[in-house]
């Protein structure tokens, strides 16, 4: 990739350090898109001993990847998101690739492709530490931050998505288990 070009896409995605998610921080700020990201790759580093039969590094790029369209469209909370919200976010997400020289255009199309498509072990792994590290996250923050129907959201949120694994299905007890602590001491 030529200098120029990687300055400018750069320049595209760091809006995702900009907008901020539904989250708040421990701090009481609110999250940027990027610090969700990130904090979604060392999730992934830190659980692939659970998953050796899964190329982690692609899992990793996955979680680095899985939000550019939220560079253009902002973050929408997964309570409020609609189909019309995610189309949006695919359009977005390929004017933005639009802007890559060819290899990294297709190489991250076709990542694009595997994470909708939901049939790959990494494309799994990534979605679901996706909705895992939203409910840490929240786990972590204030729950002066919470909504009330977040009380109830943050048991169900990502039980779907655990499910092909046990080693997730575990995480999500924890954070459960967590979370019904955090509800009945009430901070």
């Amino acid at each position: 990739m030529e200098i120029k070009e990687l300055i400018r896409f750069i320049g595209l995605i760091e809006k995702l350090k900009c907008n901020t998610r539904h989250s708040w921080t421990s701090s009481g700020r609110k999250e940027s898109v990027a610090e969700h990201s990130f904090m979604l790759a060392v999730m992934a580093y830190l659980v692939k001993d659970a998953f050796p039969d899964v190329d982690i590094n692609k899992v990793i790029v996955m979680c680095l990847l899985h939000d550019f369209g939220e560079a253009v469209t902002g973050d929408i909370p997964s309570f409020e998101k609609t189909q019309s919200d995610e189309s949006t976010e695919e359009e977005a997400i390929a004017n933005l690739l639009k802007e890559l020289p060819e290899k990294q255009r297709k190489e991250m199309t076709l990542l694009f492709q595997e994470m909708k498509e939901m049939k790959t072990p990494e494309a799994k792994l990534c979605k679901s530490l996706d909705r895992m590290e939203a409910v840490l996250q929240h786990n972590q923050a204030s729950i002066e931050t919470w909504l009330p129907l977040e009380y109830d959201l943050q048991l169900s949120y990502g039980e779907k998505e655990v499910a092909f694994s046990p080693y997730l299905m575990a995480l999500k007890a924890q954070l459960n288990e967590d979370t019904r602590r955090k509800i009945e001491n009430g901070y």
